[in-house]
């Protein structure tokens, strides 16, 4: 008789937060594009005076201000994901995933920058 081993899982759920992570930064990153090209399409900016006139509402600069929050937490979940797959020494990977962060850290605070400069 041959026993099989089951896996006992705990509740962790591992990786269904990353999962959902994903999705739901990418459907409000579509929602964003979406608008955008609408907003666009009315009003047709030829030069930078319009387009500046466009980002001075403040809903559209929070609306940016989260399509790239979103689109950095997305990246973060994506290149974390590769970087535990493949690769497999501890301190490289961490010395990568540390540098990401850092740089999306970094395009955060740029973002908001220009966005309220």
């Amino acid at each position: 008789m041959v026993r099989q081993s089951r896996r006992v899982v705990t509740g962790a759920h591992y990786g269904l937060k990353d999962w959902l992570a994903q999705r739901v930064t990418a459907v409000l990153m579509t929602l964003y594009l979406i608008v955008l090209v609408g907003v666009l399409c009315v009003a047709a900016p030829q030069d930078y005076a319009a387009w500046k006139e466009i980002f001075d509402h403040q809903w559209m600069r929070i609306a940016t201000f989260v399509f790239f929050m979103c689109m950095f937490w997305h990246a973060w979940v994506g290149v974390r994901n590769v970087l535990m797959d493949y690769v497999h020494a501890t301190a490289l990977r961490l010395t990568m995933q540390i540098a990401v962060i850092t740089a999306l850290l970094f395009y955060w605070v740029w973002t908001a920058e220009i966005l309220w400069s």
